[in-house]
């Protein structure tokens, strides 16, 4: 029987460990695909922090490093910079990322480090107790806001995407999500383009993934793809925040 669709070469043949109804494994999957036809494997190295994103190397079959708590952008860059010939990327969470992470990412898009960062966008911390994030929304509950996140107490969820498109040296910066098929396909070129834009040397890159989170948020995998649409979108919409020079 003809195959007509298998596992990318850039994945280990194994099953993933995350949540039914998690985005984590579709946005590996994407990754993977995308290294595959790009012809990028021997040169390419992630690297992931703490969280979810850290049981990353045992699905990608490629280098990578294990960053310490939201330091990835800073391994990546000394990577980078050590190797310039290699595609250098992070795989981090918006609990990594945009909190004690948050210098790391602003002064390597400042910079305009080529390397290429995947945020996953979940609104929650996923992997230790379900904590409000700083892209928690306003309202939503979590173990740490069993009320309901409020502005007067938590200020407002960070819209990371918005705020790095504006630094000079990010050259490439996406919303995009894995809700739905559509949207799939779009994160996968998001995601191509983004290694495009460092491989052509152009600067930093980032493609921020809104992710379901069924079990954190207390809600079915049904459920949790509803409530990113309806809840999450309407505050962190999708769409490509910036664009290569060359391109427009």
């Amino acid at each position: 029987m003809k195959k007509v669709f298998e596992r990318p070469k850039s994945m280990y043949p194994v099953s993933t460990h995350y949540c039914p109804g998690c985005g984590h494994g579709i946005v590996h999957r994407l990754i993977a695909e995308v290294i595959d036809e790009l012809g990028i494997l021997e040169k390419t190295v992630g690297v992931a922090p703490v969280g979810c994103s850290v049981l990353l190397y045992n699905y990608l079959n490629c280098d990578m490093y294990e960053a310490a708590h939201g330091r990835a952008p800073a391994i990546a860059t000394g990577c980078k910079r050590v190797h310039p010939e290699l595609v250098v990327f992070t795989y981090q969470g918006d609990g990594d990322l945009a909190s004690i992470g948050t210098a790391e990412i602003i002064h390597a898009a400042a910079r305009g480090e080529k390397i290429s960062t995947f945020f996953i966008n979940n609104a929650i911390y996923g992997m230790t107790g379900g904590q409000m994030a700083p892209t928690t929304l306003i309202g939503q509950k979590t173990t740490t806001s069993p009320f309901g996140r409020t502005s007067e107490e938590a200020g407002y969820p960070l819209r990371v995407s918005e705020i790095l498109a504006t630094l000079d040296g990010a050259a490439y910066v996406a919303r995009v999500a894995v809700n739905d098929p559509k949207n799939v396909i779009r994160a996968k070129k998001a995601i191509k383009k983004a290694f495009e834009t460092q491989m052509k040397g152009l600067g930093f890159s980032l493609v921020e993934v809104l992710s379901q989170c069924p079990t954190p948020w207390k809600m079915s995998p049904s459920e949790a793809v509803k409530w990113v649409e309806e809840k999450m979108m309407p505050y962190y919409p999708l769409g490509e925040f910036k664009s290569p020079k060359e391109e427009g």
